[in-house]
């Protein structure tokens, strides 16, 4: 077993950002400029923001924090969101996920504009994903096929099996799979809550990747020697031995899984650092113009 090690990847990549961020600044002046929308104080999310917020200083991006409470009317975040939209000096723009009841997530997501939609989320940018024509990727997604080319993984031919069918990670996961590109060229069965015998279709996977939100879900039982296991997995539990009070989880019983892998993502230090990489090189790319002119 080796380690798919999201750490070191990220650092890397990270170097290689902040070079073509100096470029941009030397050639017109300003910075790659991200904003980031958080409503209320939910503890994930603002872990979330903050830690994408360091990120942008360390490859010299600016960045921005709109902050709301949780009582924020619908109307006024949708103001917001036109307003940055609108705003020549914004690359990217992201809305925190999750937001209150009352606010509709696609209505605010279908909002921001498709030319400044880093987390890949607009409609548009997943129809332009699908047919294989310049798009801003869904960043958990785009991280892991970063990973997957910085190892060099071999995917073309090899049989796919992605657990979660979420628009954020599963859906978007199992097309560029599919997609005639490098990482791509798989074959790839999706697998979820309502598929019967998911050890059936575990057991026959080269490349496994698992995006359901379960605790410990895949176990050793469940995988064929060599497998490439990729844990989307983040499930916090609160915890008396860690700084933090709470530890993290994924979705794959790592213990056991690791003992027939061939690659496996760890949790933490895997799938999650390479998140950020894909929004950074998402905003990159907005602010080089290199989806949209």
């Amino acid at each position: 077993m080796q380690l798919l090690d999201g750490k070191y990847v990220s650092e890397k990549l990270k170097v290689e950002i902040a070079e073509e961020a100096a470029k941009i600044l030397a050639a017109t002046g300003r910075k790659p400029h991200l904003v980031a929308v958080l409503v209320g104080h939910d503890g994930g999310s603002e872990t979330y923001v903050a830690s994408k917020m360091k990120n942008c200083e360390k490859v010299g991006f600016k960045s921005s924090l709109v902050r709301y409470e949780d009582t924020v009317t619908e109307e006024e975040l949708l103001a917001k969101v036109a307003e940055l939209n609108a705003d020549e000096d914004i690359d990217g723009i992201i809305v925190q996920l999750p937001l209150p009841k009352h606010i509709d997530p696609e209505k605010v997501t279908e909002r921001i504009d498709p030319k400044k939609d880093v987390d890949g989320f607009h409609p548009v940018n997943l129809g332009r994903m699908q047919r294989n024509l310049p798009s801003f990727i869904p960043a958990t997604p785009y991280g892991i096929t970063l990973m997957l080319k910085e190892y060099g993984i071999e995917t073309a031919g090899k049989h796919c099996v992605v657990v979660g069918r979420s628009n954020i990670v599963g859906s978007p996961m199992s097309i560029l799979m599919a997609r005639n590109t490098t990482p791509g060229n798989c074959t790839v069965t999706i697998c979820h809550s309502r598929t019967p015998d998911i050890k059936k279709f575990t057991l026959d996977a080269d490349i496994l990747i698992v995006a359901i939100g379960k605790k410990n879900f895949i176990t050793a039982d469940m995988v064929k020697d060599g497998v490439v296991v990729i844990d989307v997995g983040m499930n916090r539990e609160t915890s008396t031995v860690t700084k933090s009070g709470f530890k993290l989880y994924g979705d794959v019983d790592f213990e056991g899984v690791s003992q027939k892998a061939s690659w496996i993502t760890p949790v933490p230090g895997g799938v999650g650092l390479m998140t950020i990489i894909g929004l950074l090189k998402n905003t990159l790319a907005s602010a080089n113009k290199e989806v949209y002119v």
